[in-house]
This record gives structure tokens, sequence and C-alpha cells, in this order.
């Protein structure tokens, strides 16, 4: 049975390892005010970024979609992991050593199986590297001297090369201790007749890596006229590696497209190489699949891709009917982009590989440069092969090209390419060009609505998403008040811990903020030890249950609703609201028992409530009167 890691190196990899790094290598992050981090979101779509990072809490939470938690739980919900395996991917990325209950630390038995995959993985493409240097690998070599890189290339991207032998590779790892089962489920090994054999032979082989630089799978390109098998083979879908996911040189490329705005969209791993070498350093490529929605999902978060950062996305295709063919598909899925995107094409069909080996970096870089909008190259892909100069061929024209502007979603995109359109075509008649998109695009969105309404009723947004931390009604002052007042308890316990802990929990009309005023004093208050040692993680301990968990996550990173950082007339003034707010459900109360004695009756009762109501109204108006001084 596999150790539990020990709760004091948990706590070492929490300290370790720093938040805003480890989501920086998944989204980027810009500043949000208050040294809080913003970005969008890596579970859910959204256009404007919902992501809050706190650095200085070690917490995230998305006002999105309310997920939220520490630098653990970020791992363990981005890359699908176990709690053990988080903690084990962050104990090795920042050197931490981890010791496990039961017996000690025997990796083959204990870790995850993520981090046995990866390390396999580690271990082959070291493996390869060395290969590379073989007389056997003479014929990789070769082909890499020429297509124009060196060996000091090869080392910088770990290219390598896989013997032509069944079972080398199975061996050698093998020997490192991995089993047979983990090869095959890492793709590494295929099932022969005897048993594991070596999926991959004779092959130059480009290790591929997920964002965060972990080998995850292979390429492997055919150099010999007697293999029989594809041009090129990858790894398989497996625990760790997802094609439709992946991207070839991300984890090279992810500084410089944050940084830049920009990513060039190639078509293969030379291409890639090819750009990075000639002074393009976003070049990216899918690893035998199409560019599709789960890669433009990455590539938006690395972009900042909404409504307020615009970068772009720009594609490099052959100049040949399968290259604009890629182009076309990249045109439909392009949309999920807020960002611009463009196409880039060589005139003669040279790949940036072929260009930078003919010209020269610089012609590489130029190439990126000459980039035109997807959208006019799609329509003009559309409009080539007719002849533009009958009547005929321009309304044929006409046909093949309005869809394409129709589908464009932006209205006044949509108006101005088809004012384009008509120019290109030489109708020289606009509003006849412009009408006509207009009627398709019209007759587009009534199919849409009719099919979409046959299906079935759109669900009720609101109930989609739960959001039973949030006031019911946004408009009342009191529960806000009361949210207000427990931020501060959470980021600024400085500020409040004087008055805080006398403030009952009654006095928080909402439940789950009761309930997190409750965990504040599970956790010894604001003048308890915590605070000194970790009062927000104590107070999540704290916690009866992971919802209002997620609430403290949530309470601890959103801003206060104060530009400025707090201080202590703007904390004291929170105190004195929250405290009038309960002083005016107590006077209700009061009075509407009042209301119900009779003073005849029972004089002494009805006596000692008035009084009590004189009391309390004076405590009211003292609170007016004097703010924080009458607390």
């Amino acid at each position: 049975m596999a150790g539990r890691i020990r709760d004091e190196d948990v706590k070492r990899v929490r300290e370790a390892a720093r938040i805003d790094e480890v989501v920086g290598e998944h989204l980027q992050l810009r500043n949000a005010g208050g040294g809080n981090l913003k970005g969008l979101c890596p579970f859910h779509d959204e256009k404007s970024p919902s992501f809050n990072v706190a650095p200085a809490k070690g917490l995230f939470h998305c006002f999105g979609c309310q997920e939220g938690g520490d630098v653990i739980e970020f791992v363990k919900k981005v890359e699908h992991l176990t709690f053990s395996e988080a903690v084990e991917r962050l104990a090795a990325q920042y050197n931490v050593e981890l010791r496990y209950e039961e017996g000690g630390y025997t990796p083959g038995r204990q870790q995850g199986q993520r981090t046995r995959l990866v390390e396999a993985h580690r271990a082959a493409a070291a493996f390869f590297a060395e290969q590379l240097g073989s007389a056997e690998a003479m014929i990789a070599r070769q082909f890499l001297a020429d297509r124009g890189f060196t060996q000091a290339d090869a080392e910088h991207f770990g290219i390598g090369y896989a013997p032509a032998g069944w079972e080398h590779l199975v061996r050698y790892l093998r020997g490192k201790g991995f089993t047979p089962q983990e090869l095959l489920t890492g793709g590494l090994a295929s099932e022969g007749r005897r048993g594991p054999m070596d999926r991959f032979r004779g092959r130059l082989m480009w290790p591929i890596r997920d964002i965060g630089g972990d080998v995850i799978g292979f390429g492997a390109r055919r150099l010999r006229d007697d293999d029989n098998g594809p041009k090129y083979l990858n790894t398989p879908e497996t625990p760790i590696y997802k094609k439709s996911q992946v991207l070839y040189g991300l984890d090279l490329a992810k500084k410089d497209i944050a940084k830049s705005g920009r990513a060039v969209v190639v078509e293969g791993y030379t291409d890639v190489m090819a750009c990075h070498l000639a002074g393009v350093p976003g070049a990216i490529a899918t690893c035998g699949t199409a560019f599709g929605e789960d890669h433009i999902k990455v590539l938006r978060r690395l972009l900042m891709d909404s409504d307020g950062f615009r970068g772009e996305v720009i594609y490099t295709f052959d100049g040949d009917a399968a290259g604009q063919k890629a182009a076309l598909r990249a045109f439909e899925e392009d949309q999920r982009f807020v960002t611009r995107t463009f196409v880039a094409v060589e005139p003669s069909g040279m790949d940036p590989c072929d260009l930078r080996q003919t010209k020269g970096d610089q012609a590489v870089r130029d190439l990126v440069d000459s980039r035109v909008p997807l959208f006019e190259f799609a329509i003009r892909s559309r409009i080539e092969g007719h002849d533009l100069g009958t009547a005929e061929g321009r309304v044929a024209a006409l046909d093949a090209a309005a869809p394409i502007v129709a589908d464009i979603k932006d209205q006044a995109l949509r108006h101005t390419y088809a004012v384009r359109l008509d120019s290109w075509l030489g109708f020289l008649d606009e509003r006849f060009v412009v009408g006509r998109v207009a009627q398709l695009a019209r007759w587009k969105r009534e199919r849409a609505t009719k099919g979409a309404a046959a299906e079935s009723a759109p669900p009720d947004r609101a109930a989609a998403v739960p959001r039973g931390s949030r006031p019911a009604d946004g408009r009342d002052t009191r529960q806000t008040v009361q949210r207000e007042v427990l931020k501060l308890a959470l980021q600024y316990p400085g500020l409040v811990a004087w008055a805080f802990d006398g403030f009952g929990v009654d006095e928080f009309t909402v439940p789950p903020y009761a309930a997190v005023r409750a965990a504040m004093d599970t956790a010894g208050g604001l003048n308890g030890p915590a605070v000194e040692t970790g009062w927000i993680p104590a107070v999540r301990e704290a916690a009866a249950d992971d919802t209002v968990r997620a609430l403290v996550t949530e309470l601890a990173v959103e801003a206060p609703y104060q530009s400025r950082v707090p201080d202590d007339v703007y904390a004291g003034g929170c105190l004195v609201s929250l405290r009038v707010y309960s002083a005016d459900a107590r006077i209700a109360d009061v009075k509407s028992r009042l209301q119900r004695l009779d003073p005849a009756a029972a004089p002494e009762d009805y006596a000692a409530t008035f009084q009590e109501l004189m009391d309390l109204e004076k405590y009211r108006r003292s609170l007016l009167d004097n703010g924080a001084a009458a607390l």
C-alpha cells in the first residue's frame, strides 16, 4: 500500500511553490491591483479575465466558475492529478524532498502514476539524446544537417535517435526500475508476442513537453526507405499525453507569447526549430492533429485573449492546396479568439524550415511580418479559380465567398469585408454585395435559431453555476457590509482584531457568511496564535465543509470594495456599519415584541422590553455619533 506524504513536507511544498509562478506556466497574468494578479481562467471559457491570484496569500479564485484554492489544488485541477501527484509534481519542480509514512520513500511503490510516467519519459528522452551520437544515428544527424541544424540546435531542442532494434529502450527503462505496464501505459512500448517492445525504432525523435516543461510524449520521423510506417509517428493517447491539447515548442515559446502578445502556428517540428533559431521564438506546432478548440484555449490564456488585451495569432501554411485547406479549417475555429488572426504563406510554397535553409533567417522573419488577416485570406481563397472577367464568373465567386463573409460574427467587421469583397470581385455595386451577404447572414441566423429551438430549450443559466456564496440580492447593503468585514478579517486582520472577536456569529445573517465567521472562531479568533503562523490556511482548515472552504478562499482573494488599500478608518467604518445593521435588526425584533405585549396584563415585562428598546436606540445613536469609539 502506498505511503502517505508527511504533513510537514506538504507544508514545505506549499511554502516553496510560488503560486504566481506555477499559475503563470499556464496563463498570462496581469496586475489586478492590491498585489493581486488576474488572467483568463483555465477551468472555463471566458472573454474577460475573472481568474484572480493572490501571491501574498498563496491562493487563487475564479469569480466566474468559483474554482479556488492553494497552489497544490491548482496543479491538481489543471493537470487532472491526485493530491499526492500534485504534491510530487511541485516537489520535483522546487527541489523539495518528500518523505512518506509507513516505511519511507520507494518511488516505484509510492509515487503517483503521472509522476512515474513523466520520469519514464524523462529517462527515455535522455536515452534518445545520447543515442544521437552513435554510429547508427549518422542518418539522423545527416537529416538534421541537410536542413541547416547543428549539433547545438539538436541539444537545445532535446532531439534524439531511437535505435532500430526491438528492445533497446525497453531494456534501458526496465533497468531503471520501470515496469512493463508503465512502459505500455505511457506509450513508450507496444505489446509484442514476447512482451513489450520499443514503439519507436530507427527514427529521429523530438521530445514533446507540456507547458511546464515535462516530457510527456515523442514525435518520431521516418529516416529509412525500408521503414513501412508512417512518415511521422507520435505517442498515442496516454494518461499524460492528449494530442488535442499539446502544442510542440510551447514550453520554449510561452514566455515570448505572453510578452509579445504574438503566437506563430506552424505545421511541423522542423518549422518550429527554424522559426525559433531565426528569431521568431513564439512559434509552436500541433502534434499529429489539426489545430483545434483545445489548442485555442491554451493560446487564449497565454495571450490574455480578452476584450481588453488583443494580440496576434499567425498561421503559416504551405502554399499548396493542402495548406489553403488547412487555412480554411483554421478560419472555422478562428472566431473563438478575441485576438486578431493572420495567415503567412510563402509565395513559392516553402515552409519556414525550407525558407530558412534557402534564404536565411531574415526571410523567415519577413514571412511572419508579411501576414495578411485570416478573413481576407479565406475569402480570397474562395475567389481564386473563378473567371472574374465575366459576369457569370463574378456571380459564382460571390456565391463561393459570401458564406465566409456571412459567418463573421462581428457585424461591423462583416460589413467591412462585404465592402472589400465588392472591390475584389469588381462588381462596382457595393449595395448589391453587402445586401447579398446580409441576406445570407440573416438566413444562417434564422436557421440556427430554429434548429436550436427545435432541439431543446436553453438551460437556466443561473441554475448552471451555483452561487450560494453570494448574497441573494446584490443590492442588499447589509449583506455587502458583512462580506466586506469578513474580507478585512481574512486579508487585514490587524485592522479589525481589536473588535472583531466581539461580533457574534448571529450578526452575519447570510448562512455561508455565518459559517465563515464560525470557522474563524474555531481557528482561534483574530487574537489567537494562528494569525501570526498562518491565518488563512487555519481558517480554511477549520471550515465545516468544502463549500465553506471555497468561500474562505474567495473572500481571501477578492479585492476590497474601495479602490485604495484599506486603513483603520475604513475598517472601523465597516465594523460600525455592521453593528448598526445588527442594532437595527434587534430594534425591529424588540418593537415587534413590545407590540404584542399588553402593558396592563404584564406591566413588568412591558417596562423591561421598553427599556431594552430605549437602550438599543441609544446605542445605535452612539454608533452613528461616535463611530468606532462606541464599539
